[in-house]
């Protein structure tokens, strides 16, 4: 009995853990890439996804896996033209609150010395509240008021890169904030490497760049946030710099089932 009950507990744990979910492929300008399976690594050992360690949240803004979820290498790239379409699939996520965050960061030479280190992300694309704090509060369920709340059950967040981003290589890192439990935030990051073509000659200037950790503390007021407290101002800024390229990404920014 004391096994049985063990392995239940166990079961229900990888259960949980797997419902948080993570980007399980890329679709780029209408091609499909796997992302990496957490699960069973050996049947992904050739994706453009670094390569995590695990579902789990990630729960302090200063943990060095925030950067990639720990990720560190991928054996594969994958290459978009500048303004081109990359959606994010999540075939498994669970939570209605929270923000969506898009970042790219440009590598100075090779994806195998690519660290993503320093002043260097910024974001072109960004969801965050749209309730009216009257009928749709922060923390409602349904209808929620996030746009985070439309990838429940599997869903895509499409992007576009900047037409005027100069060409490179990049990693493009989606990160999803779960924010359901008060005060408690949870992040969840993947990065992707992406080969950026075109003439632009396009670059975000420091305004638009952070530190990946470093973007933000604890602390915030968008990152510690009460959210079951309605007498609080019902409104959300989505952590981090202002979104570049914001004309060019603002178009592309939409859910597929």
């Amino acid at each position: 009995m004391l096994f049985s009950a063990t392995f239940s507990a166990v079961a229900l744990l990888a259960a949980d853990v797997a419902a948080h979910g993570a980007v399980t492929s890329y679709i780029i300008d209408g091609k499909t890439y796997p992302g990496y399976q957490g699960f069973s690594p050996a049947n992904s050992k050739n994706v453009i996804q670094r390569q995590w360690s695990d579902y789990n949240p990630i729960f302090q803004c200063s943990d060095a896996k925030m950067r990639c979820n720990g990720g560190t290498s991928a054996t594969m790239n994958a290459t978009v033209p500048a303004g081109g379409d990359v959606a994010a699939v999540w075939q498994q996520w669970t939570h209605s609150q929270g923000p969506i965050l898009v970042w790219l960061y440009k590598c100075p030479g090779a994806f195998s010395s690519c660290t993503g280190e320093g002043v260097g992300w910024f974001k072109i694309d960004e969801a965050g509240f749209h309730g009216d704090g009257v009928k749709v509060f922060l923390d409602t369920e349904k209808p929620s008021g996030w746009d985070i709340a439309k990838l429940v059950g599997g869903g895509s967040w499409k992007s576009t890169i900047p037409k005027n981003l100069a060409p490179g290589n990049y990693l493009m890192r989606h990160e999803l904030i779960a924010l359901h439990q008060a005060n408690n935030p949870q992040f969840y990051p993947e990065c992707a490497q992406i080969v950026v073509t075109g003439s632009g000659t396009g670059e975000p200037d420091s305004s638009y760049k952070a530190a990946i950790p470093g973007y933000c503390k604890q602390s915030d007021p968008n990152i510690k946030v009460p959210i079951n407290d309605h007498s609080l101002p019902q409104t959300y800024k989505v952590p981090g710099p202002p979104v570049w390229g914001k004309s060019s990404a603002s178009k592309a920014r939409s859910f597929e089932a």
